[in-house]
């Protein structure tokens, strides 16, 4: 959906309102009794149960609970957030959305990116799996710039899971081989230890799947969780074949958090890697992004 699409679609409030409603209407709202059954009362924006009377507004429920924000905001944040691949920061989003206060698009940025990780989080990785860990730059805190902590994995690095799955594909004709990648996971991990690691794999991993991994002595466990675990010696060869999609994964979600948001916060890093990721799960749904991050918005899935 482009810039002008967009305007025509949701160019004032009633249009967003009306396009949510019937969005929400598809997906169901039950009641705290029970029932499925509601009048819709325009003038409050709100559904009636006809069994027990009570009122649920359009906006409970779904991310958007609690927010003062229009729902013609809320649609031009979610509209720039998946029109393109690289995103905008908040700062960004408030300068484009000519709004005076910054905290309030924040909280909003931060809730659909909460979505956004809480919808990849509901699907499982299955098939041939490429699983390694890499260190992500982020802003050291007060206490760790005090202490003055240095080394790999501690002020201003964070270790990430990252997870790849890959289809290996060989053309008839030539008989070369190669991967075919599909969807991707990655989440923040406290430490390096393999307790941690075991725990990434099976939150994320079907256990019928086969996992390729270097030889870190982290990965030892990991084929009590899969099908079959394969370790092979870290090597270019490795990065390049085995490993191939989700060093370009790394690659990728470095260059785009870095290059968008230039300073990332420990603790907010989750949140800017589920943008990254669901929009990389998603790359080839064009338009439909956009209506898909409507649906998260609502469930919060």
């Amino acid at each position: 959906m482009n810039l002008f699409s967009f305007s025509a679609h949701f160019g004032t409030e009633d249009d967003c309102i009306n396009h949510f409603k019937s969005e929400r209407d598809k997906i169901g709202l039950t009641c705290k009794c029970g029932s499925t059954e509601h009048f819709w009362i325009k003038s409050r924006l709100s559904y009636e149960c006809k069994k027990c009377r009570s009122r649920t507004s359009l906006k409970s429920g779904t991310i958007m609970e609690n927010s003062n924000l229009s729902f013609l905001i809320w649609y031009k944040t979610m509209f720039l957030m998946s029109v393109t691949k690289k995103g905008f920061s908040a700062k960004e989003i408030q300068k484009q959305l000519g709004l005076k206060r910054y905290e309030p698009v924040w909280a909003m940025v931060h809730k659909i990116r909460k979505a956004m990780g809480n919808r990849d989080a509901q699907y499982t990785l299955e098939g041939m799996i490429e699983f390694d860990e890499a260190y992500f730059t982020v802003e050291s805190s007060e206490i760790e710039q005090k202490k003055g902590i240095r080394g790999k994995g501690s002020v201003g690095k964070q270790n990430v899971a990252m997870i790849a799955e890959s289809t290996p594909l060989e053309d008839i004709d030539t008989g070369k081989k190669e991967k075919h990648v599909r969807f991707f996971k990655a989440k923040v991990l406290d430490g390096h230890s393999g307790e941690e690691i075991n725990e990434a794999i099976k939150e994320s991993i079907d256990n019928q799947s086969i996992v390729f991994t270097d030889k870190s002595t982290s990965y030892v466990d990991i084929s009590d969780f899969v099908e079959l675990h394969i370790m092979e010696k870290s090597s270019k060869e490795t990065t390049e074949e085995t490993l191939k999609w989700i060093h370009i994964a790394i690659s990728n979600a470095k260059r785009n958090l870095l290059g968008n948001y230039h300073k990332i916060k420990r603790k907010y890093l989750q949140l800017y890697l589920n943008e990254f990721i669901y929009k990389l799960n998603r790359r080839y749904f064009g338009d439909r992004l956009f209506e898909r991050l409507i649906i998260a918005n609502i469930t919060g899935l």
